[in-house]
């Protein structure tokens, strides 16, 4: 590697979701919903898991489509507990199922899910200004809040922690590292 970036994309799994994704504002619905749970699948494993993984659940979860997944059946869940492809953990699928529908509770209130997510932001995004990795909380007063809020509309695997890398994975918030390219860069998106 011979650019310098934030230090935890180590792979060229890590190394293109840093560069295309990490921590530029996202602002549709559909890749919120995706990102919420996925976030909520990584809880307990590594994110290169859910990376690695990803492009299957898209398919086999019907590209996150949230009326689909909100119709799951518990026959649905058994099979796809048979997948290898996806995160086989009952309260994981069982919980995607729950967000759906407070996602589109959610949707039918707020016009959409990204205006009520963002809310949180004032909107816009919070600029962080680090230079050290272990600078970066794990939760935030901001997470703290989602996570509560979401708890309170019926959502499930949103904990102050899985909510500050939603924040992250979404841009949010930059916790890119100052002298990384992409802390410029992911404001412009």
């Amino acid at each position: 590697m011979n650019k310098k970036i934030c230090a935890w994309a180590t792979t060229p799994e890590y190394i293109k979701y840093h560069d295309s994704e990490w921590g530029k504002p996202l602002h549709d619905d559909r890749e919120l919903f995706e990102m919420l749970i996925l976030e909520g699948m990584q809880a307990g494993l590594s994110w290169i898991t859910i990376l690695n993984k990803r492009e299957h659940m898209r398919k086999v979860f019907d590209n996150f489509d949230a009326v689909k997944i909100s119709k799951y059946t518990p026959a649905k869940i058994e099979k796809l507990l048979l997948d290898p492809g996806i995160i086989r953990n009952r309260l994981k699928l069982n919980s995607m199922i729950t967000n759906a529908k407070a996602y589109l509770k959610i949707q039918k209130e707020y016009g959409t899910f990204d205006k009520f997510i963002w809310q949180f932001t004032g909107g816009k995004q919070i600029v962080n200004h680090f230079t050290d990795m272990r600078e970066i909380p794990a939760k935030t007063a901001v997470s703290d809040t989602m996570s509560k809020t979401l708890l309170a509309n019926g959502f499930k695997f949103v904990g102050s922690t899985i909510c500050y890398a939603f924040m992250q994975a979404t841009g949010m918030v930059n916790d890119h590292m100052t002298w990384c390219p992409q802390h410029k860069k992911s404001k412009k998106r």
